[in-house]
């Protein structure tokens, strides 16, 4: 991971809640450029943070920001939406019975075909082998332990887990708003 001293492709801008921490850490909470100067407009936003880089319009010109807050707070209590991605990051982006991080998939505890259902309790993140290898049986009947339960992650837990997984680029103007140990590199 490289901490950037020039802008990113697409002079993207960090977005934080009105409580200045990001609205979501995996995937980082970036809005481009174009998105932020409306919301600038639109008085949604507090610019915290800008670019060298100008934007001109023949009445207006304005420095393209880097970091931007939301004017009023978003919640972030509200239950996490289930999808494939938050279930493999609940599960770290590793299988639950082998810990692979490969080929990964996602497997149902109890089968579909014995009236398993697709919830958070019942679909765990597995690589193609293991659930291959598992296939219409339970884990006890293929002896796979799981290895932890099955449960609905809270959105701060989700935040809290995407913070293992800083994204490969990040713009210096950024880390004051950012929670990982970071070495800058130019």
């Amino acid at each position: 991971m490289k901490v950037l001293d020039r802008p990113p492709s697409g002079w993207p801008a960090l977005v934080l809640n009105a409580d200045f921490r990001p609205l979501s850490y995996y995937p980082l909470s970036t809005w481009p450029w174009q998105e932020v100067i409306k919301a600038v407009f639109l008085d949604r936003v507090e610019v915290v943070s800008s670019y060298d880089q100008m934007v001109r319009s023949p009445s207006f010109e304005m420095q393209l920001p880097s970091v931007v807050a939301l004017k009023s707070y978003v919640p972030q209590d509200r239950p996490p939406a289930f999808t494939r991605f938050n279930l493999f990051l609940r599960d770290a982006f590793a299988c639950q019975y082998c810990g692979m991080a490969e080929d990964l998939t996602f497997d149902h505890i109890i089968p579909r075909s014995r009236g398993g259902r697709t919830t958070w309790e019942n679909i765990v993140t597995a690589c193609a082998p293991c659930n291959l290898g598992k296939g219409g049986r339970t884990p006890r009947e293929a002896q796979m332990a799981l290895r932890r339960p099955a449960r609905r992650p809270t959105a701060y837990e989700l935040q809290d887990l995407g913070r293992r997984f800083p994204p490969h680029y990040l713009h210096a103007s950024w880390m004051d708003y950012l929670y990982w140990d970071i070495e800058l590199e130019a």
